[in-house]
């Protein structure tokens, strides 16, 4: 491995109490259950890349997005009722972004493209629901709330009939915004 890409790999380091204290753990990969090294994750520390994290083992329930960056207390920063239990690198993507939203599962309803973030899906395009997409190219968060806020989604490239049936049930998808190479 050469150290250009040394340099992209993404590096957290986790720690089971706030403020960096206690036990640590550090990540550059994929981790489906981190309970086998810290018995709790409050704080941690994003040195390089970007991560998603989940209150839950097997990258499920709740998700939040950590770029480059101190969390010392992510419980009260981002409303977390949990600790972290799994976590996902995001890998870096430089090229461009292409996904379609669609109104109803399976593709069905209204489709539109994005390549660039959309901050309102309602307003831009009239759509009052996204419930299933297919990512062409790049990396996209997508948010419950307008203005890339409430609960988010992480989504790779590939085709998602379903957000249901990925333990999302009931929710409504309502910006997207692209993980931009800027963030890591």
């Amino acid at each position: 491995m050469t150290s250009s890409s040394m340099n992209m790999m993404g590096r957290v380091v986790f720690y089971e109490d706030r403020n960096f204290q206690g036990r640590s753990y550090e990540c550059s990969s994929d981790c489906a259950d981190m309970s086998s090294y810290l018995s709790r994750c409050h704080s941690c520390r994003v040195e390089r890349g970007c991560f998603m994290v989940y209150d839950r083992t097997n990258f499920m329930g709740n998700q939040y997005f950590l770029k480059r960056g101190e969390y010392s207390d992510y419980q009260s920063m981002m409303g977390m009722s949990d600790c972290i239990r799994s976590c996902r690198m995001i890998p870096m993507h430089r090229g461009s972004y292409r996904m379609r939203i669609y109104e109803r599962e399976n593709f069905g309803g209204q489709m539109h493209e994005l390549m660039e973030d959309c901050d309102n899906v309602m307003d831009r395009y009239r759509m009052s629901n996204c419930m299933s997409c297919h990512v062409m190219d790049g990396h996209w968060l997508m948010y419950e709330q307008p203005q890339y806020r409430g609960r988010m989604m992480y989504m790779r490239p590939g085709e998602y009939r379903n957000f249901s049936n990925m333990g999302m049930s009931g929710m409504r998808w309502m910006s997207m915004r692209r993980i931009r190479d800027d963030y890591y």
